[in-house]
C-alpha cells in the first residue's frame, strides 16, 4: 500500500501531460517537442506565483495560460512562418529554457514553506500522499470530461479533421491555421497544469524538470494504446490516464528491482521503441501464422 497511492498518484498528476502529448500526436498528428518547455513552464509559473503570495488556483491558472502562450508561439511558427512543426516546438522548447529562468530567478525554487494546493485543501488527518491522490483524481476526471466534451463540438470536430485530413477539412472551409493553433494551445496548457501540480506535490520547480517529458508522454500514451485499446476518442482518454498510471506503476516495480535511477530514461526510451514496434512484429506474426495455415 506505501508504493501503490503514490504509484497512483503520480500517474494520475502525469497523465495530464499525456493527454496533451495525445492531442497533438495522434489527434492533430505533429510529433511536438514544445511540452518539453512547457512543463517546466507551468512549474516555474505556478511556484513563482505561489512564492509570491498567490493561492494555488490561481497559480495553476496562470501556469495553464502560460502553457497556452507557448503553444500558441509553436503553432505560430508552424502555420504562419512555415516551419516544419518539429523544429518549431524545438525553437520553442530552447527559447522557454530562458524564460522559465527569467520566471523563477534562478534555476530552483523551493515550494517546502510554501502552502500549495495539497496542503492548503488537505483534509484534517489525511496525509499529503491521499490527498495527492484525490485532487489528482478530481482534476483529471474534469480535464477528461471537459476535453470528451470540447472534441464533440464543432471546433472540437474540426480539430480532429485536421489531424485526419487537412485537404479535406480546407475544402471545407476550414482554416487549419487556426485549428493547429487551437489543438497545440489546448495541449501545451495541459502539459502547464500537470508541471505545475507536479511542482507542488514535488516540492520544488527545477528549470531541467521538464528533459525527457516527450518520452514520458509518448510512453503513457502508448502503453494505453495497447493495452486498453482505440476504440472511441472516449476509450482513448481514459486508455492514455490508465497508461500514464501503469507507466509510473513500471517504473516502481523496476525501481524496486534494484535499476538505478540514472538508468530509467533509457529505460523508457527503449519501452516506447518497443511498443511503438509492436503492431510491426504483430503483423509478421499473422502473415506467418496465415502462411503456415
Amino acid at each position: 500500500m506505501d508504493l501503490i497511492i503514490p504509484t497512483i498518484s503520480q500517474g494520475l498528476l502525469w497523465s495530464l501531460l499525456a493527454i496533451g502529448v495525445y492531442i497533438t500526436f495522434r489527434v492533430l498528428d505533429i510529433a511536438d517537442l514544445t511540452v518539453e518547455g512547457s512543463f517546466p513552464l507551468g512549474a516555474a509559473t505556478a511556484a513563482a506565483c505561489l512564492v509570491a503570495g498567490w493561492s494555488p488556483i490561481p497559480s495553476m491558472i496562470a501556469a495553464a495560460f502560460a502553457g497556452m502562450l507557448g503553444g500558441v508561439v509553436t503553432g505560430i511558427l508552424c502555420t504562419k512562418l512555415k516551419i516544419p512543426a518539429l523544429l518549431a516546438g524545438i525553437l520553442t522548447m530552447i527559447a522557454l529554457y530562458s524564460v522559465n529562468l527569467h520566471i523563477m530567478g534562478k534555476a530552483n525554487l523551493s515550494l517546502l514553506q510554501v502552502d500549495t494546493v495539497f496542503s492548503l485543501y488537505a483534509i484534517s488527518g489525511m496525509s499529503q500522499a491521499n490527498m495527492i491522490l484525490i485532487i489528482g483524481l478530481i482534476t483529471v476526471v474534469l480535464t477528461a470530461v471537459g476535453c470528451y466534451l470540447f472534441f464533440g463540438t464543432e471546433i472540437g470536430a474540426a480539430i480532429r479533421a485536421t489531424g485526419c485530413n487537412p485537404h479535406m477539412i480546407r475544402a471545407n472551409g476550414v482554416n487549419t491555421d487556426i485549428t493547429i493553433i487551437l489543438g497545440l494551445l489546448l495541449s501545451n496548457a495541459l502539459v502547464a497544469l500537470s508541471g505545475a501540480l507536479v511542482a507542488q506535490a514535488n516540492g520544488f520547480a527545477d528549470v531541467g524538470m521538464g528533459v525527457g517529458t516527450i518520452v514520458i508522454g509518448l510512453a503513457s500514451v502508448i502503453i494505453g494504446e495497447v493495452l486498453f485499446g482505440t476504440r472511441s476518442f472516449k476509450n482513448c482518454l481514459i486508455s492514455v490516464i490508465l497508461g500514464s498510471i501503469a507507466y509510473r506503476a513500471v517504473i516502481a516495480i523496476v525501481l524496486q528491482m534494484g535499476m538505478p535511477p540514472n538508468d530509467l530514461k533509457l529505460f523508457t526510451a527503449i519501452l516506447v521503441a518497443a511498443a511503438l514496434s509492436m503492431p510491426l512484429f504483430q503483423s509478421k506474426f499473422n502473415k506467418r501464422k496465415a502462411a503456415k495455415n
